[in-house]
């Protein structure tokens, strides 16, 4: 999954997170998938910073 995706995701369940009357098993799932998608982000970012830091430096890791 790409960071875009993720991303877009994470918004969709924080959305639905602001809903008061979503059920607690709704709730726990959605966090669960929301934790996940973040480590996909935080993966990319990460990736992203090493491809930069790459380049930054004439190619040499």
């Amino acid at each position: 999954m790409k960071f875009e995706e993720a991303y877009k995701r994470l918004n969709e369940i924080s959305a639905e997170m602001d809903d008061r009357e979503l059920p607690l098993e709704k709730a726990v799932a959605l966090y669960s998938e929301a934790a996940k998608l973040t480590e996909v982000c935080k993966n990319e970012i990460e990736n992203a910073k090493l491809e930069i830091e790459k380049i930054d430096n004439g190619g040499a890791v």
